[in-house]
């Protein structure tokens, strides 16, 4: 058997393990009505947030030719944090809550995407565009639209304050299941429009130049990626929230465990292990935890850690 083999075999028996775990362990009839359908709601959303975040994160790494970027440093997660702090500072935090109903989702999500993709469109319009400058384009963007957000932070009510801190932080207690039917087919057919580039992806793996040679349309495969990656980056987001550090985890694990270029093994290992990792933080966060610690500051904390090993791996290399 393949070694990749095995290691799929043995990714999968674990997220399996896992599920059943999350989803039987603690039920009784007395709460069956009530439990399953609360947990099978969770693990539907942890299934797309973690394709969402691990397939954009590996395409993204794979166009900038990086393993140490990903899609959160364009700011998007400082653009969801900014409209939900304006929505407090102009409206209350009375109207904060229909940001979790369709309308609001939606509106959310297309601000998100409609800001990303106007911005990969101006950066695009010449031919001999650097990705570098995009992506640092993007990173001052995030860090405007965080300034902003401490800004109108600092001067709300605290009361106010309180109750826009808990948006702060990514949870899957919370999820709306009318949004799930909504993420759902957006998620699936993006993933199926990425698995149809995933033969150009792997000889962009190789860099520009050599695509280019090579017979790649560069510039349509990297916009059309990078408006993919927007999209899937932005309905995780705002489906759940921010969680930071998720994708250079969950795919700098695939790599060392695939070790292989080719996207279909490598993103779909990557979707496996950022299912397995957030089912495992959902097991250790509510049954060991008791809900005293947000999943999402567990990841983040995980991640920086090894986000800081990979900055000083690169340097001492």
């Amino acid at each position: 058997m393949p070694r990749n083999t095995k290691i799929f075999a043995v990714l999968s028996l674990a997220y399996v393990a896992l599920l059943l775990a999350y989803v039987f362990v603690g039920l009784s009839w007395e709460s069956w009505g009530f439990s399953f359908p609360r947990r099978i709601k969770i693990v539907s959303a942890i299934i797309l947030v973690g394709t969402a975040i691990a397939l954009s994160s590996v395409v993204f790494q794979t166009i900038t030719t990086n393993h140490i970027l990903t899609p959160s440093i364009m700011g998007l997660d400082s653009l969801y944090l900014f409209l939900q702090t304006i929505v407090v500072f102009a409206l209350g935090s009375g109207h904060l809550v229909m940001i979790s109903d369709v309308p609001g989702f939606l509106m959310t999500l297309l601000l998100m995407v409609g800001a990303s993709t106007l911005l990969f469109l101006l950066m695009f319009r010449r031919d001999d565009q650097n990705i570098y400058f995009l992506v640092l384009v993007g990173f001052v963007f995030g860090t405007v639209f965080s300034g902003l957000a401490d800004f109108m932070q600092v001067i709300i009510d605290p009361n106010e304050y309180s109750v826009l801190e808990g948006r702060m932080f990514a949870t899957f207690n919370r999820i709306n299941l009318d949004l799930l039917w909504i993420a759902a087919p957006i998620i699936v057919a993006l993933l199926i429009m990425t698995v149809r580039d995933f033969r150009a992806l792997d000889v962009l793996s190789l860099g520009r130049t050599h695509a280019i040679n090579l017979g790649v349309n560069y510039r349509g495969l990297v916009l059309r990626s990078l408006i993919s990656i927007a999209v899937m980056t932005s309905v995780a987001t705002v489906l759940v929230g921010p969680i930071t550090f998720l994708g250079i985890l969950v795919v700098s694990l695939a790599r060392a465990l695939f070790k292989t270029y080719r996207h279909h093994i490598l993103a779909f290992g990557a979707i496996l292990v950022a299912v397995t990792v957030l089912l495992l933080g959902m097991l250790l966060t509510e049954r060991i935890l008791m809900f005293r610690t947000p999943l999402s500051v567990i990841i983040n904390f995980v991640g920086g850690l090894y986000f800081l090993y990979l900055l000083l791996k690169a340097k001492n290399a």
